[in-house]
């Protein structure tokens, strides 16, 4: 099947989607909507036998959804409609929401419906972006399947909004979240501050004050500090603030200046001279560094033969300090006795590379961007030269650019299935953390160059075929943490580790290239991209931080144009054209 996928940006849930529809074997293109005129002619030109919007926040024209069968996937259940479905999910603590596909129509959200799924919230309230890359992409997917298997059915006819019952209780047309709705007082209890942010987290963020400043919030995680005035600054770590609440504390991490428009930066980068005084809160001794409260970046842990170092960083950026904080964790774990290793990101993101905001704010963005790419291949040596322990990259969340190449020095990689893979670079850079010695020594040199000129994401399940990823575990995070203690605690064995390290000893002297030649290469190519500005990097890392809106879909993401007639997916005679044909059998729904 010729498939559109028409998305306000090519964000992750739409990079999963266009992945497994690919995987699926349907002929899949992106169209990014920069405005009413661009999508008419792009749809035009494309001539899809189905348009499906995973993630769109603009009106679909009517030119193309009374032509073209569009169908627009909501992270609401049946019956909810409005722009911040996630939002007022997360702030009135729902126990049950959902995903559902509709068709396009004239009203916002009213169209007939195709698939609906619905799922259980967590416990505790999540941060928005962390829902919608979960649970949300998760129903989302399913509900794509669904869509596709019933679209190749001539006799399928979708239900009316107005017959379908609603998905949840509650679920209604609700308007767009102003900040009047989001507004908390730091008076009060700690919970109810924490559920406003994580529903704003991470777009647009909550205005508040903090150190005397106006400021829109995120990444809020409970402290455990208790008996301060509210509202104050009672602590820093790790680029984060402490700031007392009604009842207890609450770690900020990431800030955004709201009179100056500025960009979303580590709090104490935000606040500076402001937190004069304000004293560094060291780690508790002798806590677990599991334990919720306790603000940690970096944490590391051993159970037996294995070592676990979990860092996870706001969205996978890098800044410096980061990469410092993950390279003296790094060399404490390498440094003990245990035979295996395993690297650990976040759900949301194993590691998206350096830290472009932090560059685009430095006082000077050149310097700034040398440093952190300096730093972040500090870790990449450390890790491909490791031969005391057997080394697991794990990527727990999706992935990008520096992020991806960060693990593939690792002996083995495993990726909790339904994570994205972008292994290139953008943004105007020819891209370093000696990629040039580890990807090819996975994938050959021939496909490694590939990846980086087709700048096109990859799912788990691609990657695992052609060996940029050993080991593929469960979707769910619980199930992939046990699936992936099993498989540390199966390469702990004693003969089998001794066997592998030896080997990865014998390969690294055998060498004839050392890594200082492959760093000494790339870091000339980085010099020109980011002292001359050779590709452009300055204004697409600035479009980038200040989210611009594209001018036009690039052109390795359009569906190739359709020499045939523009016969739309109603028109077409019963059992003929590729819709039918594409889908006997229907495409399962899958996971």
């Amino acid at each position: 099947m010729r498939i559109l996928l028409l998305c306000s940006a090519f964000n992750g849930l739409s990079q999963r989607v266009w992945c497994a529809l690919r995987d699926a074997g349907h002929e899949t293109g992106v169209l990014l909507a920069t405005g009413e005129r661009d999508i008419t002619e792009g749809v035009r030109a494309a001539g899809p036998d189905l348009i499906i919007a995973p993630y769109l926040v603009h009106r679909v024209p009517a030119a193309v959804w009374r032509n073209w069968r569009t169908i627009i996937v909501h992270p609401g259940p049946v019956g909810d409609r409005g722009p911040s479905s996630l939002d007022w999910a997360i702030s009135d603590g729902v126990h049950t929401w959902g995903v559902t596909a509709l068709q396009a129509v004239e009203e916002f959200d009213a169209g007939p419906i195709w698939a609906t799924r619905t799922f259980s919230m967590p416990a505790q309230p999540p941060r928005k972006s962390a829902l919608y890359a979960g649970p949300v992409a998760d129903a989302a997917l399913e509900c794509v399947f669904e869509v596709v298997a019933k679209a190749a059915d001539p006799g399928f006819v979708p239900v009316p909004a107005a017959d379908a019952p609603a998905g949840t209780p509650g679920a209604r047309l609700r308007p767009a979240m102003r900040q009047a709705d989001r507004a908390f007082d730091w008076a009060e209890p700690t919970g109810t501050v924490l559920r406003r942010i994580r529903a704003a987290d991470g777009s647009p963020g909550v205005r508040t004050e903090v150190g005397g400043l106006e400021v829109y919030a995120y990444d809020a995680h409970p402290g455990l500090a208790r008996g301060h005035r509210p509202g104050t600054v009672i602590g820093r770590r790790q680029g984060a603030v402490l700031v007392a609440t009604g009842d207890g504390s609450l770690w900020l991490g990431q800030l955004r200046p709201a009179a100056t428009g500025g960009i979303k930066l580590p709090a104490t980068s935000v606040l500076g001279d402001r937190l004069r005084g304000v004293p560094h809160s060291p780690a508790p001794a002798g806590v677990d560094p599991e334990v919720p409260g306790v603000f940690r970046q970096v944490r590391y842990r051993r159970t037996g033969a294995v070592g676990w170092l979990h860092f996870d960083f706001y969205n996978g950026a890098m800044s410096p300090g980061h990469s410092r904080r993950l390279l003296t964790a790094l060399r404490h774990a390498i440094g003990q006795d245990t035979r295996v290793l395993v690297l650990r990101g976040g759900t949301e993101a194993f590691s998206n590379g350096i830290h472009l905001g932090a560059i685009e704010a430095a006082a000077d963005p050149h310097v700034a961007a040398w440093a952190s790419i300096q730093a972040i291949n500090e870790v990449c040596r450390e890790i491909i030269t490791c031969t005391r322990q057997v080394v697991v990259a794990a990527y727990a969340g999706s992935a990008g650019a520096g992020g991806v190449m960060l693990g593939l020095g690792a002996d083995i990689v495993a990726a909790r299935d339904g994570t994205v893979l972008n292994p290139y670079y953008d943004m105007g850079l020819f891209g370093s953390e000696l990629h040039t010695y580890s990807l090819p020594r996975r994938v050959g040199a021939d496909l490694a160059q590939r990846l980086i000129d087709d700048k096109l994401p990859v799912s788990t399940a691609h990657a695992a075929r052609i060996g940029l990823v050993d080991e593929v575990g469960p979707r769910h995070p619980e199930a992939y943490g046990r699936w992936l203690t099993a498989l540390a605690e199966r390469h702990g064995d004693v003969t089998a580790s001794r066997r592998r390290r030896a080997a990865k000893a014998r390969r690294l002297a055998a060498e004839r290239i050392p890594l200082d030649v492959y760093e000494t290469r790339e870091l000339a190519e980085m010099s020109r991209d980011i002292f001359t500005d050779r590709s452009g990097f300055a204004a697409a890392r600035r479009a980038f931080v200040h989210k611009l809106r594209p001018g036009c879909t690039p052109r390795h993401l359009l569906l190739a144009a359709n020499a045939g007639p523009a016969v739309t997916a109603r028109q077409r005679p019963a059992n003929s054209g590729p819709v039918a044909a594409a889908l006997r059998p229907a495409v399962p729904v899958t996971a």
